[in-house]
């Protein structure tokens, strides 16, 4: 069976929430209106005993009531729904003065005349027809000092006939204010998910081909627009890792063209007739270099594909950063003699990480930093340990970097002279491995540098530290 969409779910339940609600408004406004017109018929009936007390109270004894009974009786008179009842308190068999039907049954006048007091006393019957009548009782003291039942009763028919009424219009009307508050339900459910439907919309339009569209957050509801803005972050970041997904496979198959287009010529011009050995071997020897070069690049790549991987799958251990870069500065100490470049090591720190993974990141940055820095002058690797940071930085005092290429030196392949690069066996990837190491490690790989002054590139570990004085004073701030 198919499921109940979500805004039939929420209509439904907006629309007996509501009926549940009119309902029991409905009751309590019939209870209230019941209550207040039994007040009303209390509060009358007091009043009028009232005045009968007060007109008794000019009789001398019971017989003058029987005798001079007009006094009284213009106390009921114009009230069609009243009737007056006064009976010998001795003699209860048949009542002293009557006005109006009233309690048409004797047994229960007589029952409410006993259980008369000085205090009022109420009681409710039904007549034989279903009147109902609401009646007050009282002893009233005459002139003599003798005293009298007294019974006032006042017919409810027209308060029965209110509530008769009020409950046919409520069940009329109860049905037409349930279809219009399922209808209203219906309304405001379809408009609240509204953006609902710009959700479904963008989503079926978003495929790794195009991933440029986005979710409008104008006069979005304040839950739906956090959502939005969290699925907007997340296509954008979609987006950016496809873009350089793609733009990484272009670089990577334009390395690798190169090379072995390289071999293929190569081969193909070798082998197009017959040539002496020590041609052979010159062409094999060439040849070897281009497949060294397309080895460096798989290796390479294997090895960001390999620090890619969580920290949590690389065992960290507690490595002093001045051991492993002197430890590669010897390893370059040679090449840094043939140039007539000074390497020096200054400070010390510890940090958490991987201590081939950090010698590779130091040894990719010093590499660089002989490439690029003049003869007679010195590289610096300098470790600063601070309270919130650590970081090793490489000072190059050579020719600087633009400030255009900054932004896209750790992008794999990136160069800033291709050409250089390429002759000198770089395979572009260096920084790239840097930054992923880096990444691997919680921490940066960032760079300064001043055309023409100095370039420093600082590994930042995790609780990194400010650039050092002697180098950081040199670069533009």
């Amino acid at each position: 069976m198919k499921p109940a969409s979500l805004s039939m779910r929420l209509g439904l339940t907006v629309s007996i929430l509501g009926a549940l609600l009119v309902v029991l408004l409905a009751v309590l406004a019939f209870i209230a209106l019941s209550h207040e017109l039994n007040a009303l018929s209390r509060d009358s009936l007091e009043k009028k005993m009232e005045q009968v007390e007060h007109s008794l109270a000019l009789y001398v004894d019971a017989n003058e009531v029987t005798g001079k009974p007009h006094i009284l009786l213009d106390q009921v008179m114009g009230h069609d729904n009243l009737t007056l009842t006064i009976y010998d308190r001795v003699n209860q068999r048949s009542p002293l003065l009557k006005s109006g039907s009233g309690l048409s049954d004797p047994r229960v006048e007589l029952k409410a005349v006993r259980a008369t007091t000085d205090q009022l006393a109420y009681s409710e019957s039904t007549d034989a027809e279903g009147a109902k009548f609401l009646t007050v009782s009282k002893l009233i003291r005459l002139k003599d000092g003798s005293s009298v039942p007294v019974l006032l009763s006042i017919d409810n028919a027209h308060d029965q006939a209110l509530l008769s009424a009020y409950l046919r219009s409520t069940i009329i009307a109860l049905p037409l204010l349930l279809i219009l508050i399922g209808i209203s339900a219906w309304a405001v459910v379809q408009r609240g998910l509204a953006p609902l439907r710009e959700f479904r919309k963008v989503a079926a339009m978003i495929s790794a081909q195009d991933l440029s569209h986005r979710l409008s957050v104008v006069k979005m509801p304040q839950e739906l627009s956090e959502l939005a803005h969290g699925i907007n972050f997340m296509l954008h970041r979609l987006d950016g890792d496809v873009q350089q997904l793609s733009q990484f496979s272009d670089d990577l198959a334009h390395e690798l063209r190169s090379p072995i287009t390289n071999l293929m010529g190569k081969a193909q011009v070798t082998l197009s007739r017959e040539r002496p050995a020590e041609e052979y071997k010159a062409v094999l020897e060439s040849c070897t270099e281009e497949l060294g070069r397309v080895t460096r690049i798989v290796s390479d790549m294997l090895f960001l594909a390999q620090v890619s991987h969580p920290a949590a799958l690389v065992p960290f251990e507690t490595i002093a950063l001045e051991d492993e870069a002197l430890k590669v500065v010897d390893l370059f100490s040679l090449s840094a003699q043939d140039k007539q470049i000074r390497l020096n090591v200054v400070g010390s720190a510890s940090v958490l990480g991987d201590r081939l993974m950090i010698q590779r990141a130091i040894s990719n940055l010093l590499s660089n930093a002989l490439r690029h820095c003049p003869g007679g002058k010195t590289v610096t690797l300098l470790i600063e340990q601070g309270a919130t940071q650590t970081s090793l930085l490489v000072g190059n005092p050579g020719a600087g970097i633009e400030p255009q290429h900054l932004t896209h030196l750790f992008d794999r392949f990136y160069r800033v002279d291709t050409s250089r690069s390429r002759a000198e066996g770089g395979t572009g990837l260096g920084l790239a491995i840097v930054r992923s190491i880096m990444s691997l490690h919680q921490g940066v790989a960032d760079v300064k540098s001043l055309p023409g002054a100095m370039t420093v590139f600082r590994l930042g570990f995790p609780a990194a530290t400010p650039m050092a004085p002697s180098l950081a004073s040199q670069l533009p701030q």
